[in-house]
């Protein structure tokens, strides 16, 4: 991770809804009054009407509050939207490219860090320990949640039991923003290590385009060659666009 650069905001950590509030001192100007009754007019919306209430860049400013509890942070939040596109992107992006948005700093990045987190967390929580398949639309949620942002590729696997209940979830390589190193035999080798039954492949595409290339399509009959040899069972490989996915056994590739 590069180190943040030195940017015009103060950033402190604060509490989420009391500690961080704008102190308007003796003789303090509009501004902070402004910013005091910005942030409490924001709250009371989110408050009242959940995300939906608001755009994403407010929803952002949101998060930024705890970062920059003494400056609008109105600015940053806009910027921070134009440079990566949406909330998902903002929080997803790497360390390093926000780190180069002016306004950045250590602060920032935990709090948005610190949020992307707790989004896999919780999405992740509905799938664990659960049958894929009865569970099936929380597994998708998941992996969208998960990759459907990212700027560079991802492979993961989910190992399932005798029972197809998901029994672990990891992450197997990164990649560039158009291809990632996968080999069948760490593949299969990782499924017995863990006394897993099935597999489900999964990686995305940065492009947003979930078609499957012809490299994918390759590495995908190869890892099921090397499952079938071993007795286990490769379920399906899914790629995960922005806004949709596509399941290689309804696509007729497996």
């Amino acid at each position: 991770m590069t180190s943040p650069r030195q940017s015009s905001f103060a950033e402190m950590p604060q509490s989420l809804f009391d500690a961080d509030e704008v102190v308007e001192p003796a003789g303090a100007s509009k501004q902070l009054s402004y910013l005091h009754d910005h942030r409490k007019r924001l709250r009371a919306r989110f408050m009242e009407g959940g995300a939906q209430a608001m755009p994403d860049y407010e929803l952002l400013e949101l998060v930024l509050f705890r970062a920059i509890p003494r400056q609008d942070v109105k600015p940053l939040a806009r910027r921070l939207m134009e440079t990566f596109g949406d909330f998902n992107r903002v929080l997803s992006a790497p360390s390093d490219r926000l780190a180069s948005v002016q306004g950045v700093g250590s602060a920032v990045i935990l709090e948005l860090k610190i949020v992307e987190a707790a989004a896999h967390r919780l999405a992740r929580a509905r799938v664990m320990r659960k049958h894929v398949i009865s569970s099936w639309d929380a597994v998708l949620d998941y992996c969208h949640t998960t990759m459907a942002h990212r700027e560079t590729e991802q492979f993961r696997i989910l190992f399932l039991d005798r029972k197809n209940v998901l029994i672990a979830d990891e992450e197997q390589a990164r990649g560039t923003v158009d291809h990632v190193p996968v080999y069948p035999r760490e593949v299969v080798k990782r499924a017995l290590e863990l006394n897993a039954s099935a597999l489900i492949l999964v990686h995305n595409h940065p492009s947003g385009d979930p078609t499957p290339s012809e490299a994918d399509i390759s590495m995908t009959a190869q890892i099921n060659a090397a499952a079938q040899a071993l007795g286990l069972t490769l379920h399906d490989h899914l790629i995960i666009g922005k806004s949709q996915e596509l399941s290689f056994r309804s696509a007729g590739h497996l």
